[in-house]
């Protein structure tokens, strides 16, 4: 894997072996792609501030996360169908997470389920939550990452409706995906990820099937969010769901100033800065732009994440010098996974890590909890606070 040396060097792999409704599903976003792209295009705005002859020595990208201990500021975002990237590819994602000492955290849209996942590692991981009108569901899944020891609940809260994905919807996307002439002449193309398949039995969206009610072969993200979804969802509505799950929660999805104020009154652990990876409205502001103005309104109330658009150490150490204490990452690891299964998510996350050592170095610090405003240069209409 020597001649693998950035994130964008998995993508080429993972494109080549993963199935192409997947590889969509992964790197594309909703309507005209505009924030998808622009999530990633809007990190070249920030210029770092070299700094030299400084004392760089025993430097460390060690920080904490909602109290956790962790090897660098970052978690793994929640993926729904992780599992058909690569066979098992929830539990091989857990488990180089849980190796390099970051944070995993499971989608309710997962292909293997609560308990398979908790079975096959050894340190508590996070687990996703959407809100849907099925109470009765969402009090069991909430049990049952209880059960299964998940050491906080992410509530995601941009998804009451789905984007317009276009992509998914021409590929038709379903789990398992359905076995058309297109389908299976470019799944012959894929050797390693058939036989993957064919070795587990977890195809299906399995903590749903056999759960939810009147559920028992779910195979299309779309039909389950036209019925389940909460329309209705309001902020009250996590008051009994904080409640019930009574451990660490942390909130998804926040872009706007007054939500974030918002979700501070909810008592919640930490927001995460998110438009869902530019996968729900098209046209709004990167993770990126929105983070400052929520940093400023709310970061000294709460810890301020952000997701979107990460592809590098180098964006990771502009988040954090912007004000985010944690940054979550989604493609890159399904880059790694896609490409080489465990190894292959272990080696995007040693290349994030190494990547974000170098440049705290270079920017003249000696711990990534250092990392401030004043290591960058800022446009002065990089913010997204217009009149």
């Amino acid at each position: 894997m020597a001649f693998i040396t950035t994130i964008d060097d998995l993508k080429p792999i993972y494109k080549r072996r993963v199935p192409k409704m997947f590889y969509d599903y992964t790197e594309s976003g909703s309507w005209t792609e505009q924030t998808f792209r622009e999530n990633s295009s809007d990190f070249n705005r920030l210029y770092f501030r070299q700094k030299v002859a400084v004392d760089i020595s025993n430097r460390t990208t060690a920080s904490k996360m909602i109290g956790e201990n962790v090897s660098m500021p970052i978690a793994l975002a929640p993926v729904g169908l992780t599992g058909l990237q690569h066979a098992d590819g929830e539990i091989k994602a857990a488990k180089a997470a849980q190796d390099f000492g970051i944070p995993f955290t499971l989608s309710t849209m997962s292909i293997c389920s609560i308990e398979d996942v908790a079975a096959n590692t050894n340190k508590p991981f996070w687990f996703q939550l959407y809100c849907m009108n099925d109470i009765p569901f969402i009090e069991n899944l909430i049990d049952r990452a209880k059960a299964a020891n998940c050491s906080a609940l992410i509530i995601t809260l941009d998804l009451q409706i789905l984007g317009q994905r276009h992509k998914d919807i021409k590929n038709q996307m379903t789990a398992p995906p359905k076995l058309t002439i297109k389908n299976l002449i470019n799944m012959a193309t894929k050797p390693k990820w058939c036989m993957g398949m064919l070795k587990t039995k977890r195809h299906g969206f399995a903590n749903i099937i056999g759960h939810a009610t009147g559920v028992e072969n779910l195979t299309s993200l779309s039909e389950w969010s036209a019925k389940t979804l909460l329309r209705t969802l309001s902020w009250n509505d996590l008051d009994w769901i904080i409640k019930r799950w009574g451990g660490k929660v942390i909130l998804k999805g926040i872009q706007d100033v007054e939500d974030a104020k918002m979700a501070v009154k909810t008592g919640a652990d930490a927001i995460i800065v998110s438009n869902h990876g530019g996968r729900q409205l098209d046209g709004a502001l990167s993770s990126i732009r929105s983070l400052p103005d929520i940093i400023d309104a709310v970061g000294d109330q709460i810890e301020v994440w952000m997701d979107g658009g990460i592809r590098s150490g180098q964006d990771v150490a502009k988040a954090l010098s912007l004000g985010a204490k944690g940054v979550m990452i989604g493609r890159p690891f399904i880059y790694g996974l896609g490409a080489m299964g465990q190894p292959g998510v272990t080696k995007a996350l040693e290349i994030i890590h190494k990547e974000l050592d170098t440049t705290i170095a270079l920017c003249g610090e000696r711990s990534v909890q250092n990392m401030s405003p004043d290591n960058l240069l800022i446009p002065k209409d990089f913010r997204g606070n217009w009149e």
